[in-house]
Order: structure tokens, then sequence, then C-alpha cells
């Protein structure tokens, strides 16, 4: 079953402090890893076991996760979920989910034995099924992709973001070359950087396509990339592509 972060509005402000505050006993952290993404070495196992429910112990607020220790059953229970406000003491429920454990978080510096990540929790099971909007999983927010104002030429030998998606069949499992702008870009995300490229030109909605790659980029950035065309890669919990560039290169 394939899992889809949904955006959770962001109502915590990330404050220059960190470390826990004595009042509150939520943790702030800047310039968190997206920390699901970013496997490592870790085991993972997808839960479906029904719903679960636990008290809030402790919150820890990075860039893009709230980390939620609950207390369930008498046993601490680490979670993950697309940032959000959480409140020390109340009761939460989930489902679901993606156990990693042996996780480590580079940005917080510590192991966890077990995180699960998750979609979201709710404070009532029936908040939790309520449906949401879907997300651009590589960025973890309510999706924000838009048509930048741009009109770049394709390159000699070199194919456009329209063209790719009019004719995808084509092109699954070639080499294409594209020259775009960096509307979007994340790094460390699987062991592997994403950028979302643009050219200006459209096929039936669609104006952005992604690629992975080994190297680096800078958001707003004219490039020529070089890498493989898959068809609906689907990496599981949410990372699901019609179109994606794989191993793509500055050329």
């Amino acid at each position: 079953m394939r899992l889809i972060f949904i955006s959770i509005s962001i109502i915590i402000l990330i404050s220059s402090c960190q470390g826990q505050s004595k009042e509150t006993g939520i943790q702030n952290k800047t310039n968190e890893e997206c920390c699901p993404e970013q496997k490592n070495e870790t085991d993972q196992q997808l839960i479906n076991s029904g719903m679960h429910e636990g008290v809030l112990q402790e919150a820890i607020q990075t860039n893009s996760y709230t980390y939620l220790r609950l207390r369930e059953n008498n046993n601490d229970v680490w979670l993950a979920v697309p940032k959000m406000q959480a409140e020390l003491g109340k009761t939460y429920y989930y489902e679901g989910g993606m156990k990693m454990e042996n996780f480590h978080s580079k940005e917080l510096g510590r192991d966890f034995d077990k995180v699960i990540f998750l979609e979201k929790v709710a404070q009532s099971p029936d908040d939790l099924k309520k449906s949401e909007p879907t997300t651009d999983y590589t960025s973890n927010v309510k999706s924000s992709i838009v048509k930048t104002e741009t009109k770049i030429e394709p390159v000699q030998d070199g194919i456009t973001v329209a063209e790719l998606f009019a004719n995808k069949e084509k092109y699954a499992g070639k080499t294409v070359k594209i020259r775009g702008k960096i509307t979007k870009y994340n790094k460390a995300i699987m062991k592997k950087n994403w950028i979302h490229i643009q050219d200006g030109t459209e096929y039936n909605g669609k104006f952005d396509v992604v690629a992975t790659s080994k190297q680096e980029f800078k958001v707003g950035d004219v490039v020529t990339i070089e890498g493989t065309v898959t068809l609906n890669k689907d990496f599981g919990y949410g990372y699901s592509y019609e179109i994606l560039i794989e191993n793509a290169v500055i050329k």
C-alpha cells in the first residue's frame, strides 16, 4: 500500500535558540535533513496493525518534521510526522506508517532504536481518517510547484519538458538531455539529490520534471542535465513519479 504524506499547517515558529524549553518540553532543531527519505542503512518495515493511541510525552521540532514520543501501553514510542503543532499531555492517534529500526538522525545527533514515520497523527480517530490534499513528497509540504516565467531553448540533441511528457513511452529507458531552470532542490534524500527542472514548455498541464543526481545544484540555476528516463517509478512510502530522470549529470 502506497502511503502519501499530507501537509500539516506549520504554526510552530523555529526560534534561533536550540535546545529544550523548560516550560513546554518541546525542543527546536533547525536545518533538519529529510529524515524518513534518508534511510541510510536502517531497517524498514511497513506497519499495518490498525489504530494506535498514546499520550504525548515529548516533541522535537525540526525544519521538516515533528518527532513525537508517545506513551502507549506503558511503553514509549517515537513517531515522526510532517511538521505539526504538538501539545504535551494530549492523546494522539495513528495507524500504518513505516518503522525504521536503528535510525540515526544526523541533525538531532542521536540514534533511535525505532521510529515510525507517518502521514499524520490526530487527536481523534475520525480526524485521522479525514482526507487531506496530497503533497510533493520531496518537499514534505503542500505542493508548491508553480510554472516559472522562463523560456529556455533546448540544447542540440536535447528535448524539452513538454516533449518528454508528450512522448514518454518513446523515451522510457533511454538517455535524454534537457536544459532548464532548477525550480526546487532537495539534498541527500535516499542518498540522492533531487531537482525539479522547467524550461517554459508544457504538455497537458505538465511543465515540471523531477530528476535525481549525485551532483549538487542551486535553485535558479539554468543547467543542462543528462540522465535515464524511468516511467511510473514507485519507491514506496509516497515516492511515486510518472516520469523520473535518474542518475542525472550536468553536461
